[in-house]
């Protein structure tokens, strides 16, 4: 039974661990690494760092989506992975331009006190969840996410903001990492 909680405590660190990684890389990026091309996507390094805090926007979202369709019969979810799974290309369209607009608002200056708002409120939701709460799950559309798998508990979607943070930190492009 210590295992849940010793994973709860784990989850938490690591969003603790992004919140101050962000913080740092924001504090040590040089005033030209702001419009780089990353490596290996369309985004600047601007850009793809407001992306990268929009997983942690996202996910408050989708911890309501799994609290919801986890109590209801697992057909439901697999029809709704489904209904999505066939809009995954406009998905991508969506989520490419729909970071490089929001970074001109959440941009160098405000994507810190951002990530900060967000990473506070999943921890005191995570505090908040039960062990129960952890298992319940859903299915998701893979396509959408290279961290997506067919079902994700309440508990891989607390795990999910820091894998796609981690892969996209690889390939920003400023001087000083």
């Amino acid at each position: 039974m210590s295992e849940p909680t010793t994973d709860r405590a784990a989850m938490a660190a690591d969003l603790e661990r992004a919140r101050a990684d962000l913080h740092r890389l924001l504090a040590v990026a040089a005033d030209d690494d702001w419009n780089k091309p990353t490596s290996g996507t369309r985004w600047t390094n601007e850009q793809l760092l407001f992306h990268m805090v929009f997983a942690y926007m996202l996910v408050r979202r989708l911890l309501f989506l799994v609290r919801i369709f986890g109590r209801l019969p697992d057909r439901v979810s697999r029809a709704y992975a489904r209904m999505l799974d066939a809009v995954t290309p406009p998905f991508h369209v969506i989520n490419y331009y729909g970071s490089c607009a929001a970074a001109l608002f959440y941009n160098r200056r405000r994507m810190g006190k951002k990530m900060d708002r967000e990473i506070d409120k999943l921890q005191r939701s995570l505090a908040r969840a039960n062990d129960t709460s952890m298992r319940r799950g859903m299915h998701y559309p893979p396509g959408w996410d290279p961290y997506f798998r067919e079902y994700m508990t309440l508990a891989d979607v607390y795990r999910y903001p820091g894998q796609h943070y981690d892969h996209h930190r690889r390939q920003l492009t400023l001087a000083r990492m």
